[in-house]
């Protein structure tokens, strides 16, 4: 039996890919190539209702953007192919008829109605709603009237009784489930597509996975699933379930947190190592706390060491990491994720002041551009510093030009001004704001004719 550590990701092609499911396909994904293996992406898209492909694209774009490429999938192929689900129905069928053959899976021609009232009368008794087996023993010919009257049944799994299903958890450690509190589950549907519990599990085995990380939301699923494997004799994967993804108030990550979606934060300018770092700290206690570069993450991947709790995303600590990415990327690096035409020496001076794309904007606007209205601290200097000052600013531009220390030096001769109240009315003047960049550097890279306009707007009386 091979040792091959194989992940795989798997989602439903029925949306955007959430921020909690990319944090598990990066854990999947870190583990398979900490340890030489194979990370294989499944899409499993049997709800054909609402599965699109537009969908399944875009987890596609989204997963390469964060530079999680698969060994095995869809559209690299592999030998455990399709690795679409709607293209396994042949396999399905032969594993459905094989768990009737054997007696341990019936067809179900119950109705909604029925099982609803069935749920109901089981709460008001106070036991836990599970299906009580009406169809499992029907007769041939029980079977035959219902089928006449256009029932279309679902198939059931036929859960062992007085028995205990134990397994390990990754993260939750030993598990023990007994049979008898489950009840039996739907694996295939009224319009013949095979149901969660089903595909997930016997795909898992069948494309040899060796290792399953999911959110803890599917623990329950386990021992079902483990059972469906032992009735077909198809190897256990081992399992991890890690706690969610949750908003910094604690609750489920949802859209009144804000962006929720690889795709929001990748369209609003977010850097993919940035969301690395931060998923990479979300839920796993690793060996260094610190940013890493993106390939170097698998070695400091600890599977051990995946938290119970939910795991809260903050926006705020995002920022710091994009941050940490934007320092250390090339100029060349800084202008693709622009998409800017500005000089090198203006991209190397605003990387300490932009988070995100729209943030270099208003710099661009201050190299020749129109400047915004002054703020309430910007007005409170240019008033302090009054038109004469700023007359003697422009009669010392005409001598100085684009060369600040020189400026400076004629401005304080003029004036007799010096520090915060030399330089202040200077930088508001010139690019509207109280902070930025450098702004020697910033001033060469200015038209002399737009400088000399601004300092010469407030040399005149308001």
């Amino acid at each position: 039996m091979s040792s091959t550590v194989v992940t795989r990701f798997a989602p439903s092609p029925t949306g955007s890919l959430h921020l909690g499911n990319a944090r598990t396909a990066f854990f999947s994904h870190l583990w398979a190539r900490k340890a030489g293996g194979r990370y294989i992406l499944r899409i499993e898209d049997t709800d054909l209702t609402r599965s699109q492909t537009r969908f399944r694209d875009g987890l596609m774009i989204d997963l390469a953007w964060l530079g999680l490429d698969w060994d095995e999938g869809p559209d690299v192929g592999g030998p455990a192919g399709p690795y679409a689900q709607s293209e396994r129905g042949a396999i399905y069928r032969e594993l459905f008829a094989r768990l009737e053959l054997d007696h341990r899976a019936y067809p179900c021609y119950c109705t909604a109605a029925e099982l609803e009232l069935s749920r109901k009368l089981q709460r008001m008794a106070g036991k836990p709603p599970r299906y009580d087996g009406t169809c499992r023993t029907l007769s041939a010919a029980e079977r035959a009237d219902r089928e006449a009257r256009g029932l279309r049944p679902t198939l059931r799994f036929a859960v062992p009784a007085d028995t205990l299903v134990e397994f390990t958890d990754l993260v939750h450690g030993a598990q023990r489930y007994q049979s008898g509190d489950l009840g039996d589950f739907i694996i295939r549907r009224e319009d013949g597509t095979a149901a969660f519990f089903f595909c997930n599990a016997v795909d898992d085995a069948l494309m040899g996975v060796t290792h399953v990380l999911r959110g803890d939301d599917h623990l329950t699923n386990t021992p079902r699933q483990l059972m469906l494997l032992d009735a077909l004799g198809l190897r256990r994967p081992g399992y991890g379930h890690v706690g969610l993804l949750v908003g910094a108030d604690g609750a489920p990550l949802s859209k009144r947190h804000g962006s929720t979606s690889v795709q929001e934060f990748r369209e609003r300018g977010f850097l993919s190592a940035a969301l690395l770092n931060h998923l990479f700290h979300l839920g796993h206690a690793s060996d260094v706390q610190t940013w890493l570069a993106v390939h170097d993450m698998p070695g400091h991947f600890r599977p051990e060491h995946l938290g119970l709790a939910s795991a809260r995303f903050d926006e705020i600590q995002l920022l710091h990491w994009q941050k940490e990415t934007l320092q250390r990327m090339s100029v060349g690096e800084i202008r693709s994720w622009l998409g800017s035409n500005e000089p090198d020496e203006f991209l190397e001076l605003v990387r300490h002041n932009v988070v995100l794309p729209a943030d270099a904007s208003p710099w661009a606007a201050v190299l020749r551009g129109e400047l915004p209205g002054l703020g309430p601290e910007e007005r409170l200097i240019i008033t302090a510093a009054g038109p004469p000052f700023f007359a003697a600013a422009v009669a010392a531009f005409d001598e100085a030009g684009a060369d600040l220390k020189q400026l400076t030096k004629t401005l304080k001769e003029l004036t007799g001004r010096k520090g915060a109240e030399l330089f202040m009315p200077l930088r508001v003047a010139l690019t509207g704001l109280a902070h930025g960049p450098e702004l020697a550097p910033l001033l060469k890279l200015m038209p002399p004719a737009t400088a000399r306009r601004r300092l010469e707007s407030h040399a005149k009386n308001p």
